[in-house]
């Protein structure tokens, strides 16, 4: 993979050098809290394995592993419940083994796993984000490392600390560890990211008419809409985190390349997990079953989905999704990955060579994904580089993730730093490059003054 045009090399070179100065900035952590945080983990911690010990489960786990016992073990504990206790399971990993993970665990209607998963997660939270941070920091600041030449699909990568990975969907979770980044003296963190960017530059790609309809038109909403599809659910009784599992759990599984009996497995197992419910507050599972689905169904790809299962109603969802909503975009991914196995390449719309050995979904996903990035990234260098030094702002670009910028504002600049970045990464980009066909747009997340990251408020935009 390299670059194919001089405008193409310049973009990496010169990102190389904007990330070093964000590099360099650094981002302020609040010492006392990560001490405090980092305690009472500790003890959380002891209190749950004391606690985890005590079970009928642990006693079991014990008898049957005897000195080997190991109850931070996730296969130990896969053979205990779906092996010793017969609780059922669907899954597995690639070598046979019970997987193990908070999807595999969710069915399993039991204390000791809610204990031991939030166990693993407060063990994780606290060697990986609360004491990496204190490995990682010098002076009260953290400077993580940005790279733009590990990643395949040309994205940025990021480590000590991986700045890409601070919790963000577990609301608990998120408080805990992004409570210890906080601003400069007399200034807030303020989040900018991309509105749906990767849907957006896929249509770069593709073109297709109803995708560009739902991205140009407000009231439309792509994810509502199949979520309806996927619960057989009327638009009035479709909740936020119903969408939510409409858009992360069969939207953007099925554009990188998923199929329906993993999406209806994901889709099957939120309704317990998150608690799934309608706005008029009837649980998911029985308006399911008010409607004919009864099951998740056996999820066998040598078995023909059975009447009457969630499975068999995605694999229709599925069909009606690429065949008569985005059939352009499924003749797109055809003939895009039939012109890549007759060249052995195939070039991005920001001017980069992709080669060699890809899968399929690979070659679906890398042009997108890695022009994408290129967005924030060229936006990322005109701020960094040049605006905020030509207008003399103080505002700091502290931070990157694929795309967003975190940057340490001072209070008295936010409104025109909120003007200038949408400035950049909207208006500029789409005259910087032409074949963006359909409107870019931005949100933001703003900190009250000294307040933490994980205390930051959507904040509207001035245009």
């Amino acid at each position: 993979m390299k670059p194919y045009t001089k405008r193409s090399y310049d973009l990496l070179h010169e990102g190389v050098l904007a990330l070093a100065q964000i590099e360099a900035v650094g981002m302020r952590v609040d010492e006392a809290y990560l001490a405090k945080a980092i305690h009472r983990t500790e003890r959380r911690i002891n209190r749950l394995q004391t606690t985890i010990k005590k079970t009928d489960v642990a006693r079991i786990w014990k008898k049957t592993f005897r000195a080997k016992t190991n109850l931070n073990s996730n296969e130990q504990l896969g053979k205990i419940l779906f092996g010793v206790m017969k609780y059922p399971s669907t899954l597995t990993t690639p070598s046979g083994r019970f997987k193990t993970d908070g999807e595999a665990l969710s069915g399993v209607d039991h204390p000791f796993v809610q204990d031991w998963l939030r166990l693993q997660t407060l063990q994780k939270a606290l060697s990986t984000y609360l004491k990496g941070l204190v490995r990682e920091m010098k002076d009260g600041y953290i400077h993580p490392f940005f790279h733009l030449h590990t990643t395949q699909t040309y994205r940025s990568s990021s480590d000590k600390i991986n700045f890409h990975n601070q919790p963000v969907r577990d609301p608990k979770l998120m408080r805990l560890i992004r409570t210890a980044f906080i601003p400069r003296e007399g200034r807030q963190l303020v989040e900018v990211d991309y509105s749906g960017l990767e849907v957006t530059i896929s249509a770069c790609y593709h073109k297709d008419p109803r995708m560009i309809e739902y991205i140009c038109d407000p009231t439309k909403d792509m994810h509502r809409d199949m979520a309806m599809e996927c619960y057989r659910l009327p638009q009035a009784e479709v909740t936020k985190p119903v969408r939510y599992c409409g858009k992360n759990m069969f939207v953007f599984p099925q554009f990188y390349g998923d199929w329906y009996i993993d999406c209806a497995r994901s889709l099957w197992e939120a309704i317990d997990k998150m608690k799934l419910q309608t706005t008029s507050g009837l649980p998911l599972k029985a308006h399911l079953a008010q409607v004919g689905i009864h099951s998740l169904g056996r999820l066998d790809p040598k078995e023909r989905p059975q009447p009457g299962t969630l499975e068999a109603h995605i694999q229709q969802v599925e069909q009606r999704f690429w065949k008569k909503k985005f059939p352009t975009y499924a003749r797109w991914k055809k003939s895009w990955y039939e012109a890549y196995r007759q060249k052995g390449w195939f070039k991005t719309l920001t001017g980069f060579i992709c080669q060699g050995y890809m899968k399929k979904n690979e070659v679906i996903n890398y042009p997108v994904q890695g022009s994408a990035f290129h967005c924030l990234l060229w936006a990322l260098i005109e701020l960094v580089k040049h605006e905020l030094k030509r207008r003399r702002m103080k505002t700091l670009v502290v931070g990157q993730i694929h795309d967003s910028l975190v940057a340490d504002v001072p209070v008295g600049e936010l409104e025109d730093y909120l003007k200038l970045a949408y400035h950049v990464m909207v208006t500029r980009l789409m005259q910087h490059w032409k074949w963006i066909c359909v409107p870019l747009n931005i949100e933001a997340e703003v900190s009250p003054p000294g307040m933490s990251w994980a205390d930051v408020k959507p904040m509207e935009i001035p245009k």
